[in-house]
């Protein structure tokens, strides 16, 4: 693993109490019982670690982030955009879902 991608991991398991081995990229956040509350934290962990902006709506009840793996794939654009001197949107950041046929 990247250097990036266990210091996410690491703020993410402080944050939200959870052992720190239980995290993957594919697991979800839902399963991990990451509360609203903890993305928040987790969130600003993020922001203050590595300087960038993530767009976030804490009013929210829908979560942006499914995934640990989402969570370091936004983090590394923000990253990778700011480096570039770029600004990204909030669409690339968080592609609306396809919904599954009822």
């Amino acid at each position: 693993m990247s250097q990036l991608v266990d210091e996410v991991l690491d703020i993410v398991a402080q944050k939200a109490m959870i052992d720190r081995a239980k995290l993957s990229p594919d697991a979800k956040l839902s399963d991990l019982q990451i509360s609203s509350l903890d993305v928040v934290e987790i969130v600003f962990a993020l922001e203050d670690k590595f300087q960038v902006q993530i767009p976030f709506n804490a009013n929210s009840t829908n979560m942006e982030f499914e995934t640990v793996g989402e969570v370091v794939t936004i983090v590394e654009k923000l990253i990778l955009a700011k480096k570039e001197g770029r600004i990204i949107s909030e669409a690339d950041l968080f592609p609306k879902k396809d919904k599954p046929a009822a």
